[in-house]
């Protein structure tokens, strides 16, 4: 082959020009290969199965959130002052000072808590925190002195209630919000009572005033009531740390009772 003729290469096997190598190639550099319309399809698939399987849990959390989140205050409130006044030995006003602090604090973290969810500023942050605490403290207030008539048998037994011990007064108004229609139907108590009705007199019970200057005891109407709210209250009673008791002697009614502590029984 002479000096003066040019070597040639064939390239139309491979499908492309020299010029223009990309064409054989099966994506450009620094370009990742796309990937099949199936591969997203099955991704989103499993994504969406994975989130389906996660609903009953936040369904779930959820549901506990709703129902222990408004309870809790309550529940610290009337539970942890019996837990301090039969446990930790403190006084009846004692443990309810501690039980009251206790829930107002409760309150206002809350109130802060809401608050910064809400993105409100620091000033805002402490006025809310300030006014649920307030309401903390108003309510035990309100617990200690008030009674509906529709919540009370005879109007004598108002002057009674204030003869409660503190802590049956505050557990007996929580009972009122949730159940409406539940009647005291008996607190403080006499031996003249018992003669009265035929019985002799029980000289320990806790419708007695006690040393502590209180009654230990109210009872609670139950007929003309459904028995699951009957049952569901002597389960919310004995919850909190009180005994409950089925009387059916001169009338069908449940019997609340805060026992004294182990020291003074």
């Amino acid at each position: 082959m002479g000096p003066d003729r040019a070597t040639r290469i064939d390239y139309s096997e491979l499908g492309g020009s020299p010029k223009d190598p990309s064409a054989t190639l099966p994506h450009r550099v620094g370009e990742a290969p796309s990937l099949p319309a199936a591969s997203d399809k099955a991704t989103e698939r499993a994504r969406r199965s994975r989130s389906l399987l996660r609903t009953p849990f936040r369904l779930v959390k959820w549901a506990a959130a709703i129902v222990v989140i408004p309870t809790l205050p309550f529940v610290l409130l009337v539970r942890g002052g019996v837990l301090a006044y039969q446990e930790w030995g403190l006084g009846t006003w004692a443990a309810l000072a501690a039980s009251g602090g206790a829930t107002m604090l409760l309150l206002a973290l809350y109130a802060w808590a809401a608050s910064v969810r809400l993105g409100a500023g620091k000033g805002v942050q402490k006025l809310f925190t300030r006014l649920a605490a307030l309401v903390g403290a108003v309510y035990v207030v309100y617990s200690l002195v008030f009674v509906a008539g529709a919540n009370i048998k005879t109007p004598e037994l108002r002057n009674e209630y204030a003869s409660l011990h503190p802590l049956l007064r505050v557990a007996a108004s929580a009972l009122f919000l949730v159940d409406r229609e539940a009647v005291i139907t008996d607190a403080s108590r006499t031996p003249e009572f018992y003669r009265s009705v035929g019985l002799p007199p029980n000289e320990s019970s806790l419708h007695f005033r006690q040393a502590d200057g209180f009654v230990h005891a109210l009872d609670l109407r139950t007929r003309g009531r459904p028995e699951w709210r009957n049952q569901t209250v002597a389960a919310g009673f004995e919850a909190m740390g009180f005994r409950v008791l089925r009387h059916v002697g001169t009338a069908d009614h449940l019997h609340v009772s805060l026992p004294l502590p182990p020291e003074t029984d």
